[in-house]
C-alpha cells in the first residue's frame, strides 16, 4: 500500500534550510526519549509501541465481541467525550460515505438536555446498544448520558438482554463504571494506564466502535504499525515524517506564526481535523505556550474565513491534506446556451476543478505570507487513516517538548470542573 507523504518546500519561502536543520539532532534527541519507555515522560508512552503490542488475537477478540453485537441491534450508542470520543468520530467519517445512514451515533459529548431528549425521542423504534468509554465513569457528561440510555435499554429489552447490549471501556481496576461492570456482567475491555484519552484511538476506545461500523481495524493498526516503523530512532531526519513536521511547526513558531490551520478539500475529513485539534490543543497549550490549532473545510471556507487567511495578520500557516485518489466520474458537460457560463470547463471533471481550486489556493496563500505543508494521501482507507493517527501522535509529543510543556497531561481542563462542580453544590 502506498504511503502518505510530506511536503515542505513551501515552508522555505519563509524560513532558510539552515535555521530548519538547526533543530534536527533536538528533534532526534526529543523522539528517542518518546521510544524510550523509560524516558522523561515514563508511564504516560504506552501508544508510542501500542500498534506493535497489539496481537492479532485481541483484535479478533473485539471482532468477535462486535460482530455479536452487530447481529443483535442496528446502532451502537458511543458514550465518551473528548479523546472517548472524537478518535472514533474521525475514523469512522473519513471512512464512511457522505450519505451512509450511521451505525455509529454519539452521547455525553455534551450537556444539552434538548441533544439527550431528541436522542432518546430517535432511539424509541431503534434496536441499539451502548459502548460507554470512560477511565472514571464519573466524568460528568458522558455519566449521565450513559444513566439515560441505561435505563431506556432497560426499559425496552429488560435488565437482562441490556447487559448482553453494553461494552464498557475503562480503567483496568479502579473507578465507578469498573465496579458497574463487574456488578452487572458488561463485557469489558481495558483502556491502558500509559496513555491518555486524546492518544487513546488505537486502544479499544476506538477499536471497539471502529470494528461495529465495518471496518478492518486490523488494516487500521497495520498503517500505524507503518507509521511506527518509519518514525523510529532509527530512521534518519530525511526520512522521519513526524520528526520533520515537528520541526517545520516549530521553526514556523520560532518565526511567529502562533495559528496552524488544518485545511482539508474532503469532507469525509472534516472531523480527522476535530481529532487534530484537540491532540495539539491540550498537549501544547499550556504555561502561555503552544500552537493554536485551526481547521477550515475548503473550498466551503473559502468563502467565509478565505478572506481573512488570504489579507489577516500574518502570524498563521497551513498544513492542507491533498488525497490524491480521483474518481473522475462527474464530468461537466457542454450546454448550449451557457447561460451560467460554465463551458470553458466542458470535458473536465468535478475532482480536476477541486484539484486546481486547491492549488490555486495554495499560490495566493504563499503570495499572500502564509507559510503551507502539504500532507499528501494516496486514498482515504484503513491502512492511511492508521498511519496519519500515528503520524501526528509522534510529532505531536516531539513538537511539544520543543515548547518545554509536558505533552500528555491536561491541568487546564479542571479549572471548569472545579467551578461547575461548586456551583451545582457537589461536595
Amino acid at each position: 500500500m502506498e504511503n502518505i507523504q510530506l511536503n515542505l518546500e513551501n515552508i522555505f519561502n519563509f524560513v532558510s534550510e539552515d535555521e530548519f536543520n538547526s533543530l534536527k539532532n533536538k528533534s532526534l534527541e526529543f523522539n528517542n526519549n518518546l521510544n524510550n519507555p523509560n524516558g522523561k515522560y515514563k508511564g504516560y508512552t504506552g501508544w508510542a509501541d501500542l500498534p506493535k503490542k497489539t496481537t492479532e488475537d485481541f483484535l479478533d477478540k473485539i471482532q468477535s465481541v462486535t460482530n455479536k453485537l452487530q447481529q443483535k441491534v442496528d446502532i451502537l450508542v458511543v458514550v465518551g467525550i473528548g479523546g472517548s470520543y472524537l478518535g472514533v468520530k474521525a475514523v469512522v467519517s473519513a471512512l464512511s460515505g457522505n450519505f451512509d445512514q450511521p451505525k455509529i451515533i454519539f452521547a455525553g459529548i455534551n450537556l444539552s438536555e434538548e441533544y439527550l431528549l431528541e436522542l432518546t425521542e430517535y432511539l424509541n423504534d431503534k434496536t441499539f446498544g451502548i459502548c460507554v468509554i470512560s477511565k472514571s465513569g464519573t466524568t460528568t457528561e458522558p455519566a449521565i448520558s450513559f444513566r439515560v440510555l441505561k435505563d431506556l435499554l432497560v426499559e425496552k429489552v429488560g435488565e437482562q438482554e441490556a447487559v448482553n447490549r453494553i461494552v464498557a471501556v475503562t480503567d483496568k481496576e479502579k473507578g465507578a463504571l469498573v465496579k458497574m461492570s463487574e456488578k452487572l456482567g458488561f463485557e469489558t475491555f481495558v483502556i491502558p494506564d500509559d496513555i491518555g484519552g486524546r492518544f487513546s484511538v488505537l486502544t479499544p476506545v476506538g477499536l471497539v466502535p471502529i470494528a461495529f461500523a465495518g471496518f478492518d481495524i486490523k488494516k487500521l493498526m497495520s498503517g500505524a504499525i507503518s507509521m511506527m516503523e518509519n518514525s523510529s530512532d532509527n530512521i534518519p531526519f530525511e526520512e522521519n515524517l513526524a520528526v520533520q513536521y515537528a520541526v517545520a511547526r516549530n521553526i514556523l513558531l520560532k518565526k511567529g506564526f502562533l495559528i496552524e490551520i488544518l485545511a482539508n478539500y474532503n469532507p469525509k475529513l472534516h472531523f480527522f481535523a476535530e481529532w487534530w485539534k484537540q491532540l495539539y490543543g491540550e498537549s501544547e497549550g499550556k504555561e502561555g505556550k503552544g500552537i493554536f490549532p485551526a481547521s477550515v473545510d475548503f473550498t466551503s471556507d473559502l468563502h467565509s474565513m478565505g478572506q481573512y487567511i488570504q489579507d489577516g495578520p500574518r502570524f498563521l500557516f497551513e498544513t492542507i491534506f491533498n488525497v490524491k485518489k480521483h474518481f473522475d466520474k462527474i464530468i461537466i458537460n457542454e450546454d448550449e446556451e451557457n447561460l451560467d457560463g460554465l463551458n470553458y470547463l466542458k470535458g473536465k471533471s468535478l475532482e480536476h476543478v477541486n484539484q486546481k481550486a486547491m492549488e490555486g489556493t495554495l499560490e495566493a496563500h504563499l503570495s499572500g505570507g502564509v507559510p503551507n505543508i502539504i500532507i499528501d494521501i494516496p486514498e482515504i482507507n484503513e491502512f492511511t487513516v492508521g498511519q496519519l493517527i500515528y503520524f501526528f501522535e509522534k510529532a505531536c509529543g516531539i513538537s511539544a517538548m520543543f515548547i518545554d510543556v509536558h505533552p500528555f497531561v491536561q491541568p487546564g481542563v479542571e479549572a471548569y470542573k472545579s467551578n461547575m462542580f461548586r456551583l451545582l453544590g457537589k461536595k
